[in-house]
């Protein structure tokens, strides 16, 4: 079942109101990679004038989206042939960002893959958590029902609720900047980093596992995406404090999201969630355990007082930002396709270019998958190993025995 659609005009009992902008100066941006509001007549015809895909301009249609009730979600990648030969068929060649995360592939047609081919992409998601598609213009204009559909078989959809989407596809996060040079100097003159490092709609229910992001237009030089793994961010901790932190609970909300929305005139679609998901999330598919936080949604650890929880929440955010060798920076090249397990990575964009010489034009996509798996709950296939330490399955040289290497050196078990 997915969430109920209602066109409805905005009203205060629904939670579309639009809070007064009669303020004394303009509200500050929440996030700067983002519009909020609906270009002015002059702004869109400027914008359209320096796009190839103008349908995908932000459209803020009044839709109602009711919370997704809890689904019963099964992970493509665990029906997935392991050798992925759906997925790495000849011809296609792949190079790594990192050893051990990110990898581009060269030769995939995203169009033309297979059902099967998307259950090996989702296998190849889960263990090297960033995959990058070059050259897919076939697929970014194939048009957003097939791209919609492409990515429902990886989860339910997610719909956004105060940002711009794609008429008739609500599915859909437009992210575009264009010529708000203005903006980012305000917003700079306040804050020291556009960067904001965070989990897509982690408040939700179920949050996504499987996010797409296809470029449409980008700086040639600047605007990338830096991603931190945050299951070898939980792996450096000892394991003292590894035990700390397992059985902790976070908030993760969209209040704070929602409330910028309403105080900065924009359109609200979704009244505020809040859902309560532990600190130390397992992956469903590698058994992975992860660092589930971020600087955007969560509000505070469950059961800790406000500097106690403070305090843990600065620690680990600081360790997961400043660990530049478990990190992996993406550049942008248009025509690109990214895809990203929304469960072990965090993500943030960079505003250092100059939006009015080019644009930065991306859709998003996110499916929704599985509640966050605590540790020792079901589906934590952890085991005790030899040495004291948890694994998940590898044996004494760090294979897993469906013959791929956790090194990342390889993606179907063959160097």
């Amino acid at each position: 079942m997915v969430s109920t659609l209602k066109t409805m005009a905005p009203s205060a009992s629904n939670g579309m109101s639009k809070a007064s902008t009669n303020h004394d100066e303009e509200i500050i941006s929440y996030d700067i990679n983002l519009p909020y509001k609906p270009q002015s007549a002059s702004e869109h015809e400027h914008a359209r004038a320096r796009t190839d895909y103008p349908d995908y301009l932000p459209q803020f249609d009044d839709i109602w989206f009711d919370k997704l009730p809890e689904f019963e979600y099964q992970d493509p990648a665990l029906r997935a042939d392991k050798q992925k030969p759906n997925l790495l068929t000849l011809g296609v060649t792949f190079r790594h960002i990192t050893p051990k995360m990110g990898t581009i592939l060269f030769g995939i047609k995203l169009k033309e893959l297979s059902d099967a081919g998307k259950d090996e992409l989702a296998l190849l998601l889960a263990e090297r958590k960033i995959v990058a598609f070059r050259e897919q213009r076939d697929f970014l204009q194939a048009g957003p029902r097939f791209q919609q559909e492409f990515m429902a078989h990886f989860g339910k959809p997610n719909y956004q609720p105060v940002t711009g989407s794609v008429k008739g596809f609500p599915g859909f996060h437009i992210i575009h900047r264009d010529g708000n040079q203005a903006e980012i100097k305000k917003f700079f003159q306040h804050k020291m980093t556009s960067t904001l490092w965070h989990q897509d709609v982690s408040y939700e229910l179920q949050p996504p596992g499987y996010i797409m992001l296809g470029i449409l237009a980008c700086p040639d030089v600047g605007g990338d995406t830096v991603f931190a793994d945050t299951a070898e961010a939980y792996n450096r901790l000892s394991p003292i404090f590894q035990e700390m932190i397992n059985g902790l609970k976070t908030a993760h909300t969209s209040e704070k999201m929602i409330g910028f929305a309403r105080a900065n005139g924009g359109l609200v679609r979704k009244d505020p969630i809040t859902s309560i998901h532990p600190l130390v999330r397992v992956h469903p598919v590698t058994g992975e355990r992860s660092i589930f936080l971020n600087s955007e949604f969560v509000t505070g650890i469950v059961g800790l007082k406000d500097q106690e929880s403070d305090m843990m929440l600065k620690f680990l955010t600081d360790h997961i930002c400043m660990g530049h060798d478990f990190q992996a920076r993406v550049q942008w090249e248009k025509d690109s396709v990214v895809m990203m397990d929304g469960r072990n990575t965090l993500h943030t964009a960079t505003v250092d270019y100059d939006s009015t010489v080019q644009a930065r034009h991306i859709f998003r996509l996110a499916s929704m998958t599985e509640k966050p798996i605590p540790v020792g709950g079901d589906g934590d296939t952890y085991t005790l190993g030899l040495n004291g330490h948890m694994t998940s399955g590898h044996d004494s040289n760090g294979n897993r025995p469906n013959g791929h290497t956790s090194n990342g050196h390889t993606l179907n078990g063959h160097s």
